[in-house]
């Protein structure tokens, strides 16, 4: 018999799942930091910094204000964390990285089969790339000396040598040895990784059911599509771990009034090691790429809430504007803010601050409370509210600013 989950239930499982309804720590050090991104199991990498980066926002959502010079010391030097291809381009345990042999093994399958891929014209090329990271790696690929080292069409076009350390890191032939700024650093995955992790052989079936269980875990309860989806995994073999991991206990099937396909309920599955809280209490600033929010048809199953990111939007046709944050108040999407930091200017700007139906009572008060303590995390000395959106008003009245003109001034 199948069990039902009331969509509350459900919604509070998920958010449990990723560390939400915990207290916030007094002190946040390495032992929550660590302790948050194993929850979490990745954190998505993208290199948009209007108002930060995005692999900073959900350990200050979980968290609250941290040093980011603390995370970057875990996750941008060899150690404890490596990056790859988990969901996009993520931070995750170096543990969890002979998990993706597999689709190492696809990338390079894929290169190698396609008479005309860029890998197969440009073999001698690639083991140039391998002997110079084997004689003086790990380098940023603007450290490598070489003609074809230069960008091509505009701006963010890529050099040859960018392209084929990137696809070198595809196949697993090299990793990340960190960053420097933003810059990642490679090197050959002999000299970074140790030898437990290079020797480590696990079977595409045991690594996607491992995965499976893992994305589970990471979701609290999800349907097929929301579980595949984590770590990007094919929805056949998915399926199958789903189905696998049902029969050993780890998932238990369940409804949830609402989740439909059409006309019919969809069949989703209870992590058996999820937490059912009674309530969640949490004030927190979404990234896009949370995993809360990160596939929309699931925040819009969870929490009734439409989101689509618009930096790729021209301004003029913007609905919410240009890098917008969902609110998460309780176990309630309750707001969205697009903000801006100004880093000159030591200005956090609320560009933009939209209400949500259903949202509490006391949303502008806590959501002013909340950007205060944004600002002082990002080392802004004021805060200005612009004049759009259906809480801008409400906002700038608790943060106890002038609502100042329109102020979009982004891309």
């Amino acid at each position: 018999m199948t069990n039902s989950l009331s969509p509350s239930l459900a919604r509070r499982i998920a958010l449990a799942a990723q560390g939400f309804g915990r207290p916030r720590p007094a002190v946040v050090g390495t032992r929550q930091l660590n302790a948050a991104i194993e929850r979490a199991e990745v954190l998505q990498i993208d290199s948009v910094n209007v108002f930060e980066r995005s692999h900073y926002l959900p350990l200050f959502a979980r968290l609250g204000a941290y040093d980011k010079q603390a995370l970057d010391r875990l996750t941008f030097r060899p150690g404890r964390y490596i990056e790859y291809w988990g969901h996009e381009a993520t931070v995750m345990p170096v543990e969890s990285w002979p998990l993706f042999r597999w689709r190492m093994d696809a990338f390079r399958a894929r290169s190698l089969t396609d008479p005309d891929s860029w890998a197969n014209a440009n073999g001698p090329f690639l083991d140039w790339l391998r002997c110079e990271l084997a004689d003086k790696g790990p380098l940023a690929a603007s450290e490598i000396e070489h003609d074809a080292n230069r960008r091509t069409g505009p701006w963010w076009g890529w050099s040859d040598v960018k392209i084929g350390l990137e696809t070198l890191f595809r196949w697993g032939e090299i990793v990340s040895a960190g960053r420097s700024g933003f810059e990642r650093r490679y090197a050959l995955a002999t000299q970074i990784l140790p030898q437990s992790i290079l020797d480590r052989d696990v079977s595409r079936g045991d690594a996607i059911r491992e995965l499976v269980r893992k994305g589970a875990a990471a979701h609290g309860v999800g349907t097929l599509d929301d579980i595949a989806d984590y770590f990007r995994l094919p929805l056949a073999d998915a399926k199958t771990a789903v189905a696998e991991l049902e029969d050993a206990g780890d998932l238990v099937p369940v409804t949830v009034p609402g989740w439909m396909r059409g006309t019919q309920p969809r069949q989703a599955w209870l992590a058996s090691t999820a937490r059912r809280p009674r309530s969640i209490t949490a004030d927190a600033l979404l990234s896009p790429f949370d995993p809360v929010v990160w596939a929309r048809p699931r925040a819009e199953r969870l929490f009734g809430f439409h989101y689509r990111i618009e930096i790729y939007t021209p301004k003029h046709k913007r609905v919410h504007g240009y890098y917008v944050l969902p609110v998460l108040l309780d176990d309630t999407i309750a707001a969205r803010v697009d903000l801006k930091n100004d880093r000159q200017a030591k200005t956090l700007r609320v560009q933009a601050a939209w209400l949500e139906p259903g949202a509490p009572t006391d949303t502008a008060d806590r959501l002013a409370a909340l950007i205060t303590e944004t600002a002082r995390w990002q080392g802004a000395d004021q805060v200005t509210v612009a004049d759009r959106g259906t809480l801008s008003g409400g906002l700038a009245s608790a943060l106890r600013v002038a609502v100042r003109p329109d102020g979009d001034n982004s891309p």
